[in-house]
């Protein structure tokens, strides 16, 4: 296991910002506005939109696709997949957050289904979401973790594997692998956990990473540690998890070469 470095992190982050990447979002209903303004600050661009009618067209501008499955329903299965297939034809990066698989059985099918039929570039979640799709006894407990990240190592790398996917587990370690390699992302804050929709926060940065840098596996970790360092400065000028989400966004939008040399965590 290894880090990526923080100057890697630093030119990944300058090369997303000259690229601003358009990213387009079918997300759950909790986090829509926070990931969209986190997309804002990083120096992406969202769509946020999930109607079957328009995905499709919708595609063919987008520089990457972001599924999260957190708010189910049959309508919003089938625009995931009509946009799974159309990005993977366009041959733009698909980022999967499976968000409480292994909690039910619709859930964890639906991220089957999508994992099978639209062959994501990326695959993050927690421990237990990740074990669930590796068809784990482990279970969820809503959309928050039973395991810890390390536990789901193994299960990530032949995820991956399995998928030639990048896998990323987040955690108080982040690790992040295409199934050989593993790269870690220790940055971060335990008040992080206090704020909902962080984890899929995480994801749609993954998604504006990997359209900006063609090497996922660093892309991811690249975006990890942003997430993580903006966190760590976030939780410092925070009282608690209602003033952190404000914090946090302000720190996406600041961050800079400086910020990352400093606080980087090999």
């Amino acid at each position: 296991m290894k880090a990526i470095g923080s100057a890697t992190a630093i030119r990944d982050l300058e090369v997303l910002r000259e690229a601003h990447p358009l990213v387009h979002n079918i997300t759950n209903f909790v986090v829509m506005n926070n990931t969209a303004n986190a997309l804002l600050a990083i120096g992406a661009s969202p769509i946020m939109a999930h109607a079957v009618e328009e995905v499709e067209d919708l595609i063919s501008i987008a520089d990457a696709l972001v599924i999260n499955i957190g708010t189910l329903d049959p309508q919003w299965v089938e625009s995931m997949l009509l946009a799974g297939k159309a990005a993977a034809e366009k041959g733009i990066p698909i980022v999967l957050d499976p968000v409480g698989a292994g909690a039910t059985s619709y859930r964890t099918q639906t991220a089957l289904e999508i994992t099978a039929r639209c062959k994501p570039t990326v695959i993050r979640g927690n421990a237990s979401e990740i074990m669930a799709l590796c068809h784990s006894a482990i279970k969820t407990r809503g959309v928050d973790s039973t395991a810890d990240s390390k536990t789901a190592l193994e299960a990530a790398k032949q995820l991956a594997a399995q998928m030639k996917s990048v896998v990323v587990t987040s955690g108080s370690t982040d690790y992040i692998t295409d199934g050989s390699t593993v790269l870690t992302v220790k940055n971060g804050n335990p008040l992080m956990t206090q704020v909902t929709g962080l984890g899929c926060t995480a994801s749609s940065i993954c998604g504006a990473f990997s359209a900006s840098v063609s090497d996922a596996l660093r892309a991811c970790a690249s975006a990890m540690a942003v997430m993580g360092i903006c966190g760590e400065i976030a939780a410092e000028k925070s009282d608690g998890p209602g003033t952190l989400q404000l914090h946090f966004l302000d720190a996406l939008y600041h961050l800079d070469k400086r910020a990352i040399e400093m606080r980087y965590e090999t």
